[in-house]
């Protein structure tokens, strides 16, 4: 189902309910059934003309914050199958790849399908998302993720090797999530439009040298590699401070341009700056 734009709940809306302990639920509002948790029982036909961002008790008392769910919290409860890509990582991946509504974009290695629906919301109606992925498992979950969103009609689901190529040609972006992306460049190029925008996240600096290298002398341009570090602080007014703990690594980010351009084949150890690094020196002047 559609996330709701109404100012009121209406029947088949899916909902957030915020305790006073800030625990969250997901919930799909459904004539004549309940939602239940250790604070209570609240109807659902209770919570049909309900303004979004009131409170509704529970039978025990105890009032629940009623409110229309954003990615974050559709990415936090997603059912899994192993790990996603954090919420921290996806904003800025979307914005690296330029995704915006009406393009067509590629992903290798849906998992539990975070990017998916990330990509799929942002592309809109007109735009498409064509995901790949190689375990039967995995994908069903995905899919399952992606209709209880109601957004299965942005996104083909493909249970290929992307070692055998990609089945779309002149795609806006594409993104791979996979254990050696740097195998896969040649089935990556060829699927992408001329200056298109290529990602990839990787856990690891040897398999970040591995693809760097490969994308430095191959028919890449404007290569990046990012990490971005995220820190949350207590908002109690009176002692704000950094919290006690905070997620450290999650992944490094590789970005590329694709482009029309001899290949360098073996680099030049000479000393002497290559087209990326003299526009590196650039942008360090402005």
């Amino acid at each position: 189902m559609p996330l709701a734009l109404t100012p009121t709940v209406c029947s088949g809306d899916l909902v957030m309910l915020v305790g006073k302990d800030r625990r969250t639920f997901l919930r799909t509002v459904t004539p004549g059934e309940s939602f239940q948790c250790h604070l209570g029982v609240i109807a659902f036909d209770d919570l049909v003309g309900v303004p979004y961002g009131a409170q509704v008790p529970t039978h025990l008392g105890h009032k629940m914050f009623v409110l229309t769910p954003h990615t974050d919290d559709l990415i936090r409860h997603l059912q899994r199958e192993g790990q996603i890509i954090f919420p921290k990582d996806l904003g800025y991946i979307a914005l690296k790849l330029g995704i915006r509504p009406g393009v067509q974009v590629i992903e290798a290695g849906t998992g539990s399908g975070a990017l998916t629906l990330t990509l799929a919301q942002l592309v809109g109606e007109e735009g498409h998302v064509f995901s790949y992925e190689r375990r039967e498992r995995m994908q069903a979950r995905a899919i399952a993720n992606l209709r209880r969103l109601g957004l299965l009609d942005r996104v083909t689901f493909h249970l290929h090797d992307i070692a055998e190529g990609f089945l779309e040609r002149e795609a806006h972006a594409l993104f791979l999530d996979v254990r050696e992306p740097w195998l896969y460049l040649d089935q990556a190029r060829a699927a992408l439009r001329g200056g298109g925008f290529f990602g990839a996240i990787l856990p690891t600096v040897n398999q970040v040298i591995a693809l760097a290298e490969r994308l430095y002398d191959g028919p890449w341009y404007f290569l990046e590699i990012e990490e971005i570090i995220r820190r949350t602080y207590k908002t109690i007014p009176q002692r704000i401070r950094p919290d006690d703990q905070m997620v450290g690594h999650t992944g490094f980010l590789i970005f590329a341009r694709a482009v029309e351009r001899e290949e360098r084949g073996e680099r030049d150890d000479s000393g002497e700056s290559g087209p990326d690094d003299d526009l590196d020196a650039d942008l360090s002047e402005e």
